[in-house]
């Protein structure tokens, strides 16, 4: 069964009204078995506005991770979240199709160390698109990358949303960084900036 994921971005405006969100929200996260992938963390944005704070939580499945969210005890925390920052709040499917580096690694990094990139896409030409998806492929598996999320059924339970979401975990913050840097990378890079706008932040993972 497919994994649910949210993927948040905030800006918090009083750290002291923010703390019982945050006491609240990790009950509730825990109560429905939701596992911090990204928790803050350092990063850094190649592309597009960031928000200073980035959080991804894994749980079983799109539905729990929805249900999580819509629960009475998560709602009553997110009050204030509301009330202390601004940001956006997403629940997406986890990608269960090819991965371009099934064939060097078994599976995602996971534990401490692992990274990540997070992207949002609005792709406006959609034959423009598919050569970065062909060229993304070969640089992702260079770099033994791996999709979590890869577009899929997503839900933007607060703020707006881009159209596409991305999250590639990589064994480490170095590794996720070279990535992103390299020749082949920065080659594919070229067909997606002429067809879509995005945001990007690579990210350490929670500890």
């Amino acid at each position: 069964m497919a994994k649910g994921y949210w993927i948040s971005r905030i800006d918090v405006r009083d750290t002291e009204a923010y703390k019982p969100y945050v006491a609240g929200a990790d009950a509730a996260i825990a109560a429905f078995g939701g596992r911090f992938l990204v928790r803050g963390g350092e990063f850094e944005a190649p592309e597009g506005v960031a928000r200073s704070r980035n959080v991804v939580v894994e749980f079983k499945d799109y539905d729990t991770a929805l249900a999580c969210f819509q629960s009475p005890e998560y709602q009553a925390a997110y009050q204030h979240r509301l009330a202390s920052s601004d940001g956006e709040h997403l629940v997406v499917e986890q990608y269960e199709g090819n991965q371009p580096a099934a064939g060097v690694i078994d599976g995602p990094a996971s534990g401490p160390g692992t990274a990540y990139w997070v992207m949002r896409i609005d792709v406006h030409d959609p034959e423009g698109y598919k050569p970065y998806i062909a060229a993304d492929a070969t640089a992702v598996e260079a770099s033994k990358g791996w999709f979590l999320v890869r577009g899929g059924r997503h839900a933007a339970v607060h703020g707006p949303a881009r159209s596409r979401n991305v999250v590639l975990a990589f064994k480490d913050y170095e590794t996720a960084r070279t990535a992103y840097h390299s020749a082949a990378y920065q080659a594919a890079l070229v067909f997606r900036k002429a067809a879509a706008e995005a945001e990007v932040i690579i990210i350490r993972g929670a500890e």
